[in-house]
């Protein structure tokens, strides 16, 4: 891979940030006020519960963590979206530009703009709410991982639906967090689902961060041979997702269809 080509489309990216406010302010401005609306929930659960759970690490550590993948999946899937509505996406590939230097492209745009959103939730945890994830230390380092690939996976995989199925399709990629949530357990144990739900949130790899967190917040551990196996579903994901993007790419190309997403159509 071409490291300039890459740094070409993380490039023009910031290029879309610094010129637009509307594309700046929604970085930050909805993960700051899912915290905050959060914050307090867990705030007043805790003054009213005799169960001795501590709400605030558990739920909005729960909050946090999921809008961290949240904000993943959405930095590819936007940043695609991006070339789609500006039918750009035709442009791009009539220059030397190789689809796995593009992929890592839209990478290295989520990591920027997932880090920003992360900085706010963990400072607005901190100043509002006095969650630290410091106190967790170096164990959260693996459940980020987990959630960066898979949420990089969903957006590699909800850009190739729209890849295959035209610009309309994007409705369709929004409600994925909603969809996946249920089944990686985000505020309850895998315990409380059906049995074929579990069955389904066992290949889930956000599950077994969360599942692991809960472990933490009770025990003060959590089983490093399970998140290793959420680590391995996550990985596996991205691969898949990698595969069939560039699969549905080249079909488009052999096909004709990339026509869709240029200046002339908008079919």
């Amino acid at each position: 891979m071409n490291s300039s080509h890459i740094a070409a489309i993380l490039l023009r990216q910031f290029y879309l940030l610094r010129g637009s406010p509307a594309r700046i302010l929604p970085l930050f401005v909805w993960v700051a006020i899912d915290v905050t609306l959060w914050g307090f929930i867990t705030r007043y659960l805790d003054s009213v519960s005799a169960s001795g759970i501590n709400f605030v690490s558990s739920l909005l550590g729960a909050v946090l963590l999921w809008n961290f993948l949240t904000r993943v999946m959405q930095g590819v899937t936007m940043a695609f979206f991006e070339d789609v509505w500006s039918r750009n996406f035709l442009n791009l590939f009539a220059t030397p530009l190789r689809i796995s230097e593009y992929l890592a492209g839209l990478v290295l745009s989520s990591i920027v703009t997932s880090s920003i959103g992360l900085g706010v939730m963990v400072l607005v945890a901190w100043a509002v709410f006095d969650l630290s994830l410091i106190t967790y230390g170096l164990m959260l380092a693996p459940f980020f991982l987990v959630l960066f690939l898979f949420g990089i996976a969903l957006g590699v995989f909800g850009s190739a639906v729209v890849l295959r199925l035209g610009p309309a399709a994007e409705w369709l990629i929004w409600p994925i967090p909603a969809v996946v949530a249920p089944f990686a357990c985000v505020f309850y144990p895998r315990s409380a689902l059906p049995e074929w739900m579990q069955w389904a949130s066992r290949l889930t790899p956000p599950s077994y961060v969360f599942e692991s967190m809960r472990e933490i917040v009770s025990r003060g551990g959590f089983s490093g041979h399970s998140l290793a196996w959420g680590m391995g579903l996550a990985l596996t994901a991205l691969v898949l997702a990698c595969g069939f993007f560039t699969r549905v790419y080249h079909e488009a190309v052999r096909t004709g269809r990339i026509a869709r997403y240029s200046a002339e159509s908008v079919t």
